[in-house]
């Protein structure tokens, strides 16, 4: 299932839509509540005001009640005032004394609670305010409850709403307006961007330009830009590496295509047999020149996967490559000998890169000590680390020359050896490939090569 891809802009529009959405749910809840009070503040005095009006003309609290006593209030027929107002006394315990209708006391109502008491309540379908008051006669206590209905109130808070409600939900829209704007102006210069490279051809590598990208692109822009220089060294550097390989191939394919020719004109065995010869030894070079490319390949940057990664021990892996050495060495006059520790060194590593390193390794010390000199690989356990080491006592390398021998095709004029100029450089990516350090300094006593490579042990459990 394809992937879905969400465009940043409508990632944003829904945030800051959510957002604005609950801040106006958010101010109009703060709104609402905050009318409801200061709309029931006035009603609430001009109802304890007619309370006390209608104490004052019963006479409660003065020991001469006039209960009989009728009150005028308005019935809700009168234009404008559209609440009634009824009320009643009760005695202490709830039974009703005058009055001209029936209120219940509210239900947080406690006896002998001073001051007015204000609650909420439905009466005839309708809902009411009411006021509750409390007094005291011939020590009786006598309870005065006055209700009105909140049609008036609740036209002012709608009134009100309607007034906070409105204005801030045009406010929200002309917001969203303002912050759409904004986002398509602000991601204008990523879409000038986003043309500029599709519009590239695939080979142009150049900088991106971000001197007009917002500053929180511009680390992106760099590290594309970095990436880029990257690519594009490593590009020049496939390139020349290319133009090596094809050069130091056409040399042994040129002589065997002209030894081979040479065979194939003369009728003589000895010159046959010395064409055949030099067939092999350039038939020799060939393989040996593909093998290493072929080497470097695999142990290039660009597959660096640890896959082939196994359990190896190092000790027994170089005394078996160093064993497949011993004759070529005895053939030239070489000493060629190894040393270790007496424990195991185990590595998480490819074995097989790891050999081919150290074959070149021994290869080069072979090629270029003289007969009757040594050569000594060696492994060494430190607290952490293994180290594999070849030593020789040959004509060493110059200290100008010991950076630039691990290049490609890099070759020391005036050795006398033939070579292509790959095995150092096989060493250096394997050594890379596995994390380890590789050093080049002068043999015992400052004479001939000692090349170490510094490996990581595998953790024990």
């Amino acid at each position: 299932m394809e992937s879905q891809i969400r465009s940043l802009r409508s990632y944003l529009m829904q945030r800051l839509l959510i957002s604005l959405y609950l801040l106006w749910i958010a101010s109009t809840a703060i709104g609402y509540f905050a009318t409801i009070n200061y709309a029931n503040q006035p009603y609430d005095l001009v109802l304890l005001q007619r309370a006390n009006e209608i104490a004052a003309q019963l006479a409660l609290g003065s020991g001469q009640e006039k209960l009989n006593a009728e009150p005028a209030l308005p019935d809700g027929n009168e234009p404008g005032m559209p609440d009634r107002v009824v009320y009643t006394v009760t005695d202490s315990e709830g039974r009703k004394l005058a009055g001209n209708g029936n209120t219940l006391r509210p239900l947080s109502y406690r006896r002998g609670r001073p001051g007015p008491l204000f609650s909420n309540g439905e009466r005839e379908g309708e809902k009411t305010r009411m006021v509750s008051l409390t007094f005291f006669s011939n020590g009786h206590t006598l309870q005065l409850h006055v209700a009105e209905t909140t049609q008036q109130r609740q036209a002012l808070i709608r009134g009100i709403l309607a007034n906070i409600v409105i204005p801030q939900l045009l406010l929200t829209l002309i917001a969203l307006a303002v912050v759409w704007y904004g986002l398509k102006q602000g991601l204008r210069p990523l879409e000038r961007l986003r043309n500029e490279v599709g519009m590239r051809q695939r080979d142009d590598l150049s900088q991106l330009d971000g001197s007009k990208a917002p500053a929180e692109v511009r680390p992106l822009i760099d590290a594309v830009n970095d990436l880029l220089e990257r690519l594009k060294q490593v590009m020049a550097a496939q390139q020349r590496f290319l133009a090596d390989a094809a050069h130091q191939l056409r040399t042994p394919f040129a002589g065997l295509k002209t030894q081979a020719e040479l065979a194939l004109r003369t009728d003589e065995v000895a010159q046959k047999q010395h064409a055949l010869r030099h067939i092999l030894t350039s038939t020799k070079h060939g393989t040996r020149l593909v093998n290493q490319l072929l080497a470097l390949a695999r142990n290039e940057p660009a597959g660096l996967s640890t896959d082939r990664f196994t359990r190896v021990d190092l000790r027994q892996l170089a005394q078996e490559c160093t064993l497949e050495w011993v004759q070529m060495a005895l053939e030239k006059g070489i000493d060629l000998g190894y040393e270790s520790d007496s424990k195991p060194l185990f590595l998480q590593c490819d074995a097989a890169s790891v050999s081919e390193m150290l074959n070149n390794l021994i290869d080069n010390a072979i090629r270029y000590t003289p007969p009757g000199g040594h050569i000594t690989v060696s492994t060494l356990g430190s607290p952490g680390y293994a180290m594999l080491c070849v030593e020789d006592n040959g004509p060493g390398i110059e200290a100008q020359h010991r950076e630039r021998v691990f290049e490609r095709f890099y070759r020391i004029l005036g050795s006398g050896q033939s070579g292509s100029g790959l095995g150092l450089s096989i060493v250096a990516e394997v050594a890379k490939r596995h994390g380890a350090e590789l050093t080049l300094t002068e043999g015992a006593d400052s004479r001939g090569t000692r090349i170490c490579v510094r490996f990581q042990l595998l953790t024990q459990d």
